[in-house]
């Protein structure tokens, strides 16, 4: 087993990287501004509204996860163009279901954001 030692300049390297990431994310996928969007609004009013502290939690856990799914759908499509740049019905396929689930994390997120602000309206 190859094993390197611990290295600490590498493990900061590692969220270098991982901040290109999320910078590409806002710069090749216009919907990742959509989500911002959306989670600065749900953040406005989260704090307006005073929700308590589990409903919080509910509100990171959603948007954490939309964010989580449009960066594996983004690093999806990026490998599928590279490993097939041609268009090809399979890879279409796959990029069609990298896109899902992300609409249906979006999709669960607004429900979660239902959930929790509507009562603050009613």
């Amino acid at each position: 087993m190859n094993q390197k030692r611990f290295s600490v300049r590498a493990r900061l390297m590692s969220f270098v990287y991982a901040i290109r990431g999320i910078k590409a994310l806002f710069t090749t996928e216009h919907n990742a501004y959509i989500h911002l969007l959306a989670t600065l609004i749900a953040f406005a009013l989260g704090v307006v509204l005073k929700i308590d502290r589990y409903e919080w939690l509910w509100l990171t856990m959603a948007i954490v996860l939309v964010f989580t799914a449009e960066l594996v759908n983004t690093a999806i499509e990026q490998l599928c163009d590279v490993v097939q740049p041609d268009y090809s019905e399979k890879i279409k396929t796959i990029k069609d279901l990298a896109a899902a689930a992300t609409l249906v994390c979006a999709i669960g997120a607004v429900v979660i954001g239902c959930l929790i602000f509507i009562r603050y309206f009613i």
